[in-house]
């Protein structure tokens, strides 16, 4: 480790000494590795893989007796959560355990929300994007896992402008309480399963390693990133934009994302419910269609 104060480029204007993610490097080497996070995930690119199928997800449905502590750490939102849900299988070697949850967001415009997401799908990037942080069942805490090889899994969920989500409800009430930097708060757990898309449409993922996406930078994550997003309303995503990252008067917590890194060598697979092209009646029914008629498709 390097040192140094770290920063998202729209913190620059406020803390203009702070390091910006180019300079991400000069706070941690390992910013600067061949195996980094967030990517643009190319399509025409990614490799069909069998082996990826659904994930399991264990107490994911639960809801915990013990509260979620929720944290505006100058970053971000980040939730630790009370209990321990798993995940397992979808090509896992094991199973990880959730410790904790945070978001990345971008911008309220004067006419539109600036996109935030940290993954793109061929450029095109979402409103918001939430991580859950996952660790090896077998070790204590983030500090042992990034000790251990494939100690960390990250499950990624893009967030898009559309229906106003109620299963956020209690989460975003609470966001007024931790508006700046340090600020902390104690919210109900929910289960987990309930901020995230109905389980059957979570087949379809793309995977590949990389690293945590603010410093350390520590790479030899398993990155889980999935197509169906999650649906918040343009007024719940545009609280988040009401937080500040430090104290009273400093700049609004906007656009905590870092910019997409180079994948050099690495491959992007992808999972297998995805290779279903055609259902099979629609296959039939072009089969069925005469010549002339498919000229016209």
């Amino acid at each position: 480790s390097v040192g140094g104060h770290w920063c998202y480029q729209s913190q620059k204007y406020e803390q203009p000494h702070c390091e910006d993610p180019r300079q991400w490097y000069l706070v941690d080497a390992s910013c600067e590795g061949k195996k980094q996070s967030p990517i643009n995930i190319v399509t025409r690119n990614v490799v069909y893989d069998k082996s990826l199928k659904p994930l399991s997800f264990e107490g994911y449905d639960v809801k915990g007796t013990s509260k979620w502590a929720m944290e505006n750490n100058g970053h971000t939102v980040k939730v630790t959560l009370g209990t321990s849900p798993k995940i397992g299988d979808g090509g896992l070697n094991r199973k990880y355990k959730a410790v904790e949850f945070h978001l990345h967001w971008g911008a309220q415009g004067t006419k539109h929300y600036y996109p935030g997401s940290e993954h793109s799908v061929d450029g095109e990037k979402q409103a918001m994007e939430l991580h859950i942080v996952h660790i090896r069942e077998d070790v204590l805490d983030v500090t042992e896992a990034k000790k251990t090889p494939e100690g960390l899994a990250v499950l990624a969920f893009f967030i898009k402008v559309e229906e106003e989500n109620l299963n956020y409800e209690s989460l975003i009430n609470e966001l007024e309480n931790i508006k700046y930097k340090g600020q902390t708060a104690q919210l109900e757990p929910l289960p987990l399963s309930s901020l995230l898309p109905p389980a059957e449409e979570l087949g379809n993922y793309y995977r590949y390693v990389g690293s945590l996406t603010t410093p350390d930078c520590h790479e030899g994550i398993i990155w889980t990133v999935f197509e169906k997003p999650i649906e918040l309303s343009l007024s719940q995503v545009a609280q988040f934009s009401t937080l500040h990252f430090d104290g009273k008067n400093s700049t609004h917590m906007a656009e905590n994302f870092r910019p997409v890194q180079f994948l050099y060598e690495r491959k992007v697979y992808r999972s297998s419910a995805s290779s279903t092209l055609l259902p099979p009646a629609a296959l039939v029914m072009l089969v069925l269609l005469p010549a002339s008629a498919l000229s016209s498709l």
